[in-house]
């Protein structure tokens, strides 16, 4: 096996050298950071006139199937003479070759194919289970299921609404619309939602699109005489599920249709579920009757996830990769709770946090120590993070406490100071690049020992203290924008 990082080292080979070449390009397009987090662990393994582009887990392989396969292929085929396919699967799939369970990997790269789309990667149709074959069909991801989706006091009873819909239980609410930004669960729960309703009642009609989806479809059904089609097609659903239909705002014949759609199913009893980034109240250019019917049925709001919600999640993603890669699901508990209160808006954020250490590591991640965690993470995250300053802390955090930003950096050590001065170092620490030394100069001058005391303190409160615990994340929130 060669190792993909090492180009040195393959440079003998021939196949290494075309893979050499194919590595300098994708360095210089993805850049350092992101090549050596998703392809610098990657090997080639070569049998006969075969390739196999080896991604160190599973995670990585999807990363590199969605964003760089096509490029790989491109540059693959210009640089090798002898026309070699090339295929990619995880190293997992590697070590269980020929078990039927192992997961689909990347159609392989012939000299002349010129674009691979995500859509060659189909596992075969007739070796799935009824269920699942339809949940391709409809562009399901198995991945987001009940049993995945992490449940807490910011999405609990949309949870438990979405169970009971897919229940197919009477005495249901129609339509029922799930609301909240982006990455907060919406699409998840939309998804395990149709798994579970088909897996229920394999008889029954579900039919899953997005909002872009329907309105591109309605479209080509107009140019194409074929409405009627169109029409028949969603009306004869016993469940519709319409991701992210805030996308139609705007869109007048667009709305019309999913208007008249909405109360046909309504009407005929059969249920609608919808998600949108904002309450029905919100979608000021969304047509107003199409609107009312949104907030005639059941409205469900989405948190976003508390400090111990996003833990629980980075727990069960955590098990799910150890899972797909073979290595135990273990991290350390500062990395981890570094990672709840690094990204506190988006779950998906969240997990593509972990995804980028696992992808990095692999197994070795029950070992990564939390400056390691920063270091790998910090590539990814400076094109994205807004500068926050020590002075912003300082003022945010007076404010929060209704204290004075001088007292924070006065020698006063009563409680109601020290505490909150506490807190601004922590946050300084966290969510800047200045040392020790230099948050304790901004302080009042104080040693850096002081910092790290207040750091280590505010550490261990966070985790016994409630109230701690959200002030933190309301300021995380605040400094973050």
């Amino acid at each position: 096996m060669m190792n993909g990082g090492a180009a040195g080292a393959m440079a003998e080979a021939p196949v290494g050298a075309v893979w050499t070449k194919t590595c300098q390009v994708l360095k210089r397009e993805l850049g350092e950071a992101t090549f050596g987090s998703w392809l610098g662990q990657a090997a080639l393994r070569e049998t006969g006139d075969e390739v196999c582009l080896v991604a160190a887990t599973g995670v990585a392989r999807d990363w590199i199937r969605r964003h760089a396969w096509r490029r790989i292929g491109e540059l693959w085929a210009q640089n090798d003479p002898l026309g070699r396919r090339l295929d990619l699967k995880s190293r997992m799939e590697m070590d269980s070759a020929g078990t039927v369970s192992r997961p689909p990997a990347a159609a392989p790269l012939a000299a002349n194919a010129p674009m691979i789309t995500p859509e060659v990667f189909e596992v075969e149709a007739e070796a799935a289970p009824v269920a699942a074959r339809q949940g391709r069909l409809l562009g399901l991801q198995e991945r987001f299921s009940f049993d995945t989706f992490v449940s807490g006091p910011a999405n609990e009873f949309a949870f438990a609404v979405a169970r009971r819909v897919a229940s197919w239980a009477d005495g249901h609410f129609n339509p029922v619309l799930f609301h909240g930004p982006y990455g907060f669960g919406k699409t998840h729960l939309l998804n395990a939602l149709a798994w579970e309703a088909m897996r229920n009642a394999p008889e029954k009609r579900v039919v899953y699109l997005t909002a872009e989806r329907f309105t591109t479809t309605f479209v080509k059904a107009l140019q194409d005489r074929q409405t009627q089609a169109f029409k028949d097609e969603l009306r004869n659903a016993d469940l519709l599920l319409i991701d992210d239909v805030h996308f139609v705002a705007g869109k007048p014949t667009t709305q019309e249709e999913l208007f008249h759609t909405l109360i046909a199913l309504v009407e005929d009893g059969r249920r609608v579920v919808m998600t949108a980034d904002r309450s029905p109240t919100e979608l000021s250019e969304m047509e107003p009757r199409l609107r009312s019917h949104l907030q005639a049925g059941l409205v469900c709001g989405i948190e976003p996830a508390d400090r111990t919600l996003r833990l629980g999640i980075l727990e069960r993603k955590l098990a799910t990769l150890a899972q797909q890669g073979r290595f135990l699901p273990s991290a350390r508990p500062d990395v981890l709770q570094f990672l709840a209160d690094r990204f506190t808006d988006s779950v998906r954020e969240l997990e593509g946090a972990l995804n980028t250490l696992v992808a990095r590591v692999g197994a070795d991640v029950a070992r990564l120590t939390l400056d390691d965690a920063q270091s790998i993470l910090r590539p990814h995250l400076s094109c994205n993070e807004r500068k926050v300053t020590v002075d912003m802390i300082q003022k945010t955090v007076a404010e929060h406490y209704n204290l004075k930003q001088a007292d924070l950096i006065s020698e006063r050590r009563a409680r109601a100071v020290a505490r909150p001065r506490q807190v601004a170092m922590w946050l300084a620490k966290q969510i800047t690049t200045r040392s020790l030394p230099d948050i304790g100069r901004r302080f009042g001058g104080r040693d850096h020992t002081t910092v790290l005391h207040a750091v280590r303190r505010i550490e261990s409160l966070k985790g016994e203290d409630a109230s701690i615990a959200r002030d933190l994340d309301v300021l995380l929130r605040k400094l973050r924008g």
